[in-house]
């Protein structure tokens, strides 16, 4: 992660999964420039993972697997 986007990530407006429900296992995303970031909602200060905008939009727009 480059300086800029650990700042970005730093002060980004993390939104939970609308699917996450309240058993607690729930992931949350934040777009920051050029990245889309996911991280564990109970481990905010945990990993990240890093997409590029084209990845993430493939994934969000896929349909559910069964």
């Amino acid at each position: 992660m480059t300086p800029t986007t650990n700042a970005a990530v730093a002060v980004a407006g993390w939104r939970k999964s609308s699917h996450s429900g309240d058993e607690g296992a729930c992931v949350e995303v934040a777009v920051v420039p050029g990245t889309v970031a996911v991280r564990d909602s109970k481990d905010p200060h945990g990993p990240l993972l890093l997409f590029p905008p084209a990845a993430w939009s493939a994934f969000a727009q896929a349909p559910p697997m069964h």
